[in-house]
Parts: C-alpha cells; structure tokens; sequence
C-alpha cells in the first residue's frame, strides 16, 4: 500500500491544498500572470501605429502636394508640424517632438515633370535605430507606391523620386548602440533590485530583524545600513558596463560624465527604496525574490527598452510615469548618443528623485510596522 508512486501523489496532494488554501499563494497564482499578460499585450508591441513627422516643404508644386497628401493620409502617420525654415529640424529631433522630418527642395516638382528623378530628403532620429528602420520603410512604402503611378503617367527612365536617409545620433543606425544603452540601465536594476529585496528577508527568515529594531539604533539608520550595500554594489556594477560599453562596444560617449553618474545615483536610490518596499513587505526570500521579479518585467516593458512608450495606450503610459527605468534609459542614451548635459537631463532628473525619496520613505514605515 505505502507505494512510491502513492507516496508522490500524496506529497503532491498535500502540496497544492497548502498552496490554494493560503490567500496570499492564490493571488500571485492568478493576479500578477492576468495583470503582466495586459501589460504585456498593450505595452509590447514594435508595430508603430503614430509616427510623428514634420515636414519641411520648400515646392508647391503638384507632385509635392500628392506626396504629402499620401503621408498625411496614412493611417500609421501623424504629422505634427509643417517647417517654415530649416533652423527648426535641429529643436524638433532633439526634444523628441517628432521621429522624422521630411525636406523636399524646391525644384521637386518640376524635376519630375521632366521625366527625371528627385530627391525627398528624410532626416531620421537614430537613437532607437529599430524604430528609425520601421518608420523609414513606411516611408518607403509610400514613396514606391507613388512612383509606380508618376513611372506610368509620366514614362520615366528611372524612379521619380529617390529616398536620401539620414540618421541623426546613431548614424548607421547600429541596433548594438540602442540595446547596449539600455542593458546599463537593465542590469543594475535587476542586481540592485535583488540585494536589497533580500536584505530584510533574510533576516527575517533567519529571526534577526526584530532584534535589529528593538536595540537602540534609530530606524533611520537601519534603513541607511540597508540601503548602502545595493547602493555600492549598483555603482560599481554601472561603471563596469559603462566602461565596456564604451571600450569593447566603441560607443561614442558623447555627453556629460556628471550627467551621467548623477542619473545612475538618482536611479539607484529609486531601485533600492523598491527593493527595500519588498524586502520589508516579504516574510522569506524566496517571497523576495518573486516579488522583485513581479516588478521587474513589467518595468523593463514600460521603459521603452525594446518597444516605443509612444505605442502604448494612454492608460498604459501614465504607468510608466512610475517607473525609474524608463528616465534613466532617456539619461543614458541621450549622455551617449546626443552628448546631453545637467541642463538638457533635469526633466528626467527630478521625477527619479522623487519615486526614490517616497519609496525609501515607506520603506522606512514599512520597517516599523511589518513585526513578525
């Protein structure tokens, strides 16, 4: 009777009544999968359904007008602004207004009327050099179907009108430029995240945190003594990617070194109060641990990392107003790429400090209130 497979199957009995009979085991079963799998279905998507374009028209011809009606018809292109002078590209791809600004000269039309090929100028924002190649073949698409027409009406030897890209900050649009970027950023999050996420579990699991908080020393310093080691460890392991970054990937790192390590405190300090949050939240590491990660996925998606912050629907976005991530991969890579500074970063400065002062904040009540 006391077989080993009847022994499994009661061992295996006895283990999923433990599981559905604790609450808090049903909800990470059923809440978090439900709650990743939205995030995940609205978030990640590299199908570009808003390209923001100006245009910088210099002809008024018949061609030009045909061909910026078809762009602003397009179903997958939004275009923002109409350039007067060619001193407002520089603002506009800077500041990210638009993604790509569209120049066609003024001897456009009447080069096409006589039978020869023109060129349409398409000055591209290269620091997501997968979203610049995406928006460029929409582009593409357009212009190829244009000129099957204007080929037919016209009996032209060649192409109408010819594509001259230009990527502005990732020059060759070089993917390994973006992705190592924001491996920066990915990596210290996720060690930071976890050391200190298992700092106070541990402890408890081990039965020392509730002497730690009955001797004399402050809570204050308690957390500060928490928060040091994921701190360190977080700088270190930033200065290490960052150095690769630059001398075995070769990429430029164009901007303000100060910008740069301040962004990487500010975004530390935020992934320590988090992980704190959960550390003091959890009762064992290995709730530790899941919890981190149940933060961490979602943050990497709504950072922009791999997908637009642009794509997403608008409730999604207000989501990533809370993640630190996503201003510290805009620091990044604006510090590499475009050679930012202190003044051109403070808009994504300050909204890391404060997540970083609430989070440590209520890790500190946290401390004081979650006793077992």
């Amino acid at each position: 009777m006391n077989s080993p497979f009847l022994l499994i199957i009661a061992l295996a009995l006895k283990e999923f009544l433990a599981l559905l009979r604790d609450k808090s085991s049903r909800f990470v079963l059923i809440g978090p999968p439900i709650a990743q799998l939205l995030v995940f279905g609205y978030a990640a998507s590299y199908d570009l359904d808003n390209i923001s374009v100006a245009i910088y028209n210099e002809d008024r011809g018949i061609a030009s007008r045909e061909l910026v009606g078809r762009i602003e018809g397009s179903p997958n292109i939004n275009v923002l602004y109409r350039i007067q002078k060619e001193s407002e590209i520089a603002g506009l791809i800077d500041n990210r207004d638009v993604l790509l600004v569209m120049h066609i000269d003024s001897e456009f039309s009447a080069t096409i009327a006589k039978g020869e090929s023109a060129t349409v100028q398409l000055l591209l924002d290269g620091r997501n050099s997968n979203t610049a190649m995406i928006a460029l073949n929409y582009l593409r698409d357009i212009i190829l179907q244009l000129n099957r027409q204007w080929s037919d009406q016209k009996q032209a030897r060649g192409p109408p009108a010819i594509i001259e890209a230009r990527a502005w900050y990732n020059e060759n649009l070089h993917s390994q430029w973006f992705i190592v970027t924001g491996i920066v950023g990915l990596l210290t999050l996720v060690v930071t995240l976890i050391v200190t996420a298992l700092s106070v579990a541990r402890e408890r699991e081990q039965g020392t945190f509730d002497q730690l908080l009955v001797t004399p020393v402050h809570p204050v310093f308690i957390l500060i003594g928490k928060a040091l080691p994921g701190l360190l460890i977080g700088l270190i392991e930033g200065g290490v990617i960052i150095t690769l970054a630059v001398g075995w990937f070769d990429i430029p790192l164009r901007g303000s070194f100060v910008a740069l390590y301040l962004g990487l405190f500010l975004f530390l300090l935020s992934a320590v109060g988090i992980g704190l949050m959960i550390s003091a939240i959890c009762i064992t590491q290995q709730q530790a641990v899941l919890g981190a990660f149940l933060f961490l996925v979602p943050a990497v998606i709504l950072s922009g990392f791999a997908t637009p912050i642009a794509n997403m629907p608008d409730v999604v976005q207000l989501l990533t107003w809370i993640d630190p991530l996503k201003y510290f991969l805009v620091i990044i890579r604006s510090v590499f790429m475009e050679g930012g500074d202190l003044g051109l970063l403070w808009p994504q400065f300050w909204p890391m400090a404060i997540i970083a002062a609430l989070s440590l904040a209520m890790a500190g009540w946290l401390f004081k209130h979650r006793m077992y």
